[in-house]
C-alpha cells in the first residue's frame, strides 16, 4: 500500500491521538495539523514534525494532503466536513457524524456528489474483543442472538461542553449493537435527565432499542466514580461477555470456552482501515450512513424521553 498524506483538524484530546497514530503508521504521512489553540498546535507540531495551521481552511488548501481526520467539537463537524469535501479531501469524522440528522444527510450527499470517501469514527467496532464477539456470533457459538445489555459509565469529563452523555457515550454501544445484530432498528425508548450542575445536557440515560429479532438495553452516565465499559450478548445457547477496556471476552453456556485475544489499539486499526479504503477506492468499514444510523438512534432516544413513549425509526425519516 502507498503512503497517504494526511492532516488532522482539531488536535485536542481525540485529535491528538489521531495525530499520534498517523505519525506512527507506516501507511500514513502526517503532513499538517490545525487547531484554534496556539499552545496546543505548537505542542503537536513540534512532537510530530508536522506543519501547523490555526485556520483549518489553510490546511485544506494544502495540495499535498489527501485525507483529513476531523476531530473538532460536534457542533462544528458539519461546517468543517463540508469545507473538506469542497476541497476534495477524503474525510474521517469522529463520532458522532454530526449534531443533527439534517447535517449528517447533507454531508453524506456532498461526499457522494464530490466523489470523495466519508467515514465515521466509531472506534469500538475495531476493538479486538468486539471483533471476536462478532466472529463468535456469526459462528453460532451462542445460537440465535436474543438481546444485548451494555453499561458505559464513569465520572463527568470536563472537556465535554457541547453535547450530552448520549452523543458522547451511548452512541458507541448503540452502534456496536447494530453491528453485532446486523438487523434493522424498529423503535427506541429512552429515559434521560441531568442531575449534575456541570452540564446543560443529560448526564445519565437508559435506552432500549428494538431490532428486528433482538433487543438492546443500555445504561450510560457521567455519575459513576469509576469507569466501566462492558456489553453482554445473550443467545439461545449461551452468553458472550465483553470488557471493552480489558479487551477480554468470556463465553458461557453450551459452548463455553476460553478466548485468547491479541490486544491492539482500536484507533490504530480504525485509521489503518480508512487509509486502506482510500488507497483501494472502496467504501470504508464504517460509512457515513453508519454514522447517520447511530446518530438516529441517539436522537430517537432523546425524542422518546421527551415524549415519554417509544419512537419508531420511521418517524425520523
Amino acid at each position: 500500500m502507498r503512503k497517504i498524506n494526511v492532516g488532522v483538524i482539531g488536535v485536542g484530546a481525540m485529535g491528538y491521538n489521531h495525530a499520534r497514530v498517523y505519525y506512527r503508521l507506516e501507511e500514513a504521512n502526517l503532513v499538517a495539523v490545525s487547531d484554534v489553540s496556539e499552545r496546543t498546535l505548537n505542542k503537536v507540531c513540534e512532537k510530530y514534525d508536522a506543519k501547523g495551521y490555526s485556520d483549518y481552511e489553510d490546511l485544506l488548501k494544502d495540495p499535498e494532503i489527501e485525507v483529513v481526520s476531523v476531530c473538532v467539537p460536534t457542533t462544528h463537524h458539519h461546517d468543517v466536513v463540508m469545507k473538506a469535501i469542497e476541497y476534495g479531501k477524503h474525510v474521517l469524522v469522529e463520532k458522532p457524524i454530526a449534531f443533527s440528522l439534517e447535517e449528517a444527510e447533507e454531508m453524506i450527499a456532498a461526499a457522494k456528489e464530490k466523489g470523495v470517501i466519508l467515514g465515521t469514527g466509531h472506534v469500538e467496532r475495531f476493538n479486538p474483543a468486539v471483533q471476536k464477539a462478532k466472529e463468535l456470533i456469526e459462528n453460532d457459538v451462542i445460537g440465535d442472538v436474543v438481546s444485548a445489555s451494555a453499561k458505559r459509565v464513569g465520572p463527568f469529563p470536563p472537556r465535554i461542553k457541547d453535547v450530552g452523555v448520549c452523543i458522547d457515550l451511548a452512541i458507541h454501544d448503540l452502534d456496536v449493537m447494530y453491528y453485532l445484530f446486523n438487523e434493522d432498528v424498529e423503535q427506541v425508548y429512552g429515559t434521560m435527565s441531568s442531575i449534575l450542575d456541570k452540564t446543560d445536557f443529560e448526564d445519565h440515560a437508559e435506552i432500549m432499542v428494538s431490532f428486528t429479532n433482538a433487543t438492546g438495553i443500555l445504561e450510560v452516565n457521567w455519575l459513576t466514580p469509576y469507569k466501566r465499559r462492558e456489553i453482554e450478548i445473550t443467545g439461545t445457547d449461551g452468553i458472550i461477555s465483553v470488557d471493552y477496556i480489558e479487551q477480554s471476552i468470556e463465553v458461557f453456556g453450551k459452548f463455553a470456552q476460553d478466548i485468547n485475544i491479541k490486544h491492539e489499539e482500536p484507533l490504530k486499526e480504525e485509521l489503518k482501515s480508512f487509509l486502506e479504503a482510500v488507497d483501494e477506492g472502496k467504501d470504508p468499514v464504517i460509512t457515513g450512513e453508519d454514522g447517520l444510523n447511530a446518530l438516529k438512534m441517539v436522537i430517537a432516544a432523546s425524542k422518546s424521553s421527551r415524549a415519554h413513549k417509544p419512537i419508531s425509526f420511521d418517524e425520523l425519516d
